[in-house]
């Protein structure tokens, strides 16, 4: 009954519409539903504790939205239904759900496992920035504020070194020495906050494989889960791209040998970006495309490290030592990519 109340909000006829748990998503409960067995359409109930005004999120996508009509561009993103009475999202028992059109001929990825998988997710998310040229990114509302601003997460990081636990300080002392050694890389992501010759743009901001759409040809189609899409700097999309497709060996990996750059994937990256971006990004900005590698991975280790030293209050874990373990493969991943 819960679901039908929901479903009734988006459709006149629910006789037959079945909500299907769908997908490993670790921030939204996503649910497929269909029709007779036949996918129809993508319904999700927002994580409230990740994104505490979902209203600002429906006003970002509105602004995209119009933009893109503006343009009379064929660009295809799959945004949002909004409910019978124009709502941008279902309110149950407190709770936004909402709505999106299920592409069919469409599946997603867990893990990138090719070079030219790099390159095809790299082009779709070069491509989503370069289509908003000429939108005022600074209408967009921030959807996690302070979410890839390292010297935020720095800040962070000082205090968990000096308030947490002193076990889990002691045990860590060789990660925090190496990250304090590191630290040129958050003085230089200071100093482009202050350049005007590093632009913010439209940037997705969580450029997982898994947010990227491919086909039965293994084509990608386009990006999704357009949450954290807000005003950025382009080292957020590259970088998380370089952390996320580089290494054979996820963050949860602790074989360490399994943690390390893969050159060509690299590459394949840093072409399928400039794609759409070659013409766009400044001389300056082409001249740090190593950079975003360093700023993702190392803002990643430290929150990880910081939440370590904090007790676990922020991601979870699998085992008491999981934070730890994330932190030294992130810094082993940064000393690869460092080498390349």
């Amino acid at each position: 009954m819960f679901m039908q109340n929901i479903l009734s909000q988006f459709f006149f006829d629910c006789s037959g519409l079945e909500a299907v748990v769908f997908g490993n998503g670790l921030i939204h409960s996503t649910y497929r539903v269909e029709r007779d067995n036949e996918p129809k359409y993508i319904l999700q109930k927002m994580n409230a504790m990740v994104f505490k005004k979902p209203l600002d999120i429906a006003e970002n996508l509105d602004k995209l939205s119009d933009f893109l009509r503006s343009k009379n561009t064929e660009i295809f993103f799959p945004l949002p239904e909004k409910t019978l009475s124009g709502a941008p999202y279902a309110i149950e028992n407190g709770e936004y759900f909402r709505l999106t059109e299920f592409v069919s001929n469409s599946h997603s990825l867990d893990a990138c496992i090719s070079a030219d998988q790099a390159f095809q997710a790299a082009y779709q998310f070069g491509r989503f920035t370069a289509v908003f040229e000429g939108f005022d990114e600074r209408k967009l509302k921030p959807s996690i504020p302070g979410f890839h601003d390292l010297s935020f997460r720095w800040n962070q990081f000082i205090e968990s070194v000096e308030r947490g636990n002193p076990i889990r300080i002691k045990h860590a002392a060789k990660e925090i020495e190496f990250v304090m050694e590191n630290k040129s890389i958050v003085d230089k992501f200071n100093l482009i906050q202050q350049s005007p010759r590093f632009r913010q743009r439209v940037t997705h901001h969580d450029t997982k494989i898994n947010n990227v759409l491919f086909n039965s040809e293994n084509k990608s189609i386009c990006p999704i889960d357009l949450d954290t899409v807000m005003s950025g700097f382009f080292i957020s999309d590259l970088g998380d791209m370089f952390r996320t497709y580089l290494s054979p060996g996820s963050e949860e990996e602790t074989d360490l040998e399994a943690v390390f750059v893969r050159k060509d994937f690299y590459q394949a990256i840093v072409e399928g970006y400039l794609e759409k971006m070659a013409d766009i990004l400044t001389a300056e900005e082409k001249e740090n495309l190593p950079y975003a590698g360093d700023f993702m991975i190392f803002m990643q280790a430290i929150r990880f490290l910081a939440d370590f030293l904090n007790d676990d209050i922020y991601y979870g874990i699998r085992y008491e030592m999981n934070n730890y373990d994330r932190t030294v493969n992130q810094l082993h991943l940064l000393r690869s990519f460092q080498r390349i």
